[in-house]
């Protein structure tokens, strides 16, 4: 069974950048999907964006389109996000997490997740 761990959080001023690390061990993500997602304090989980492991482009939601990236490393069993001109309003627990097949937005379709990293912007 794979194991995801995230490392990278930390704290960052308004118009900031951070990269978080996911993790694979264990196993391998051949015909996975992967996802980042978010949750803020009293808020439900949200979709970050995900990126199929074998092929195709990485998926964004609106609201980080054009700041976050996604990218992969097959070799390593790695996966990062570089969030670049971070608001307050990205402040939440990021989440990397995997499910088989085909991609989906919502969290309750991933089966295997990580135990989170913080990440703070302040203004």
């Amino acid at each position: 069974q794979v194991q995801l761990v995230e490392s990278g959080g930390g704290l960052v001023q308004a118009g900031g950048s951070l990269r978080l690390s996911c993790a694979a061990l264990g196993g391998t993500l051949t015909h996975y999907t992967m996802g980042w997602f978010r949750q803020a304090p009293g808020k439900e989980r949200e979709f970050v964006g995900f990126i199929r492991w074998s092929s195709g482009d990485p998926y964004y939601a609106e609201s980080v389109k054009g700041r976050f990236a996604i990218s992969k490393d097959v070799a390593k069993n790695m996966m990062y996000l570089q969030m670049n001109s971070l608001k307050p309003e990205d402040t939440a627990v990021y989440y990397c997490a995997a499910k088989r097949a085909i991609q989906s937005f919502t969290p309750k379709d991933y089966e295997i997740w990580g135990q989170g990293t913080q990440v703070t912007v302040s203004s």
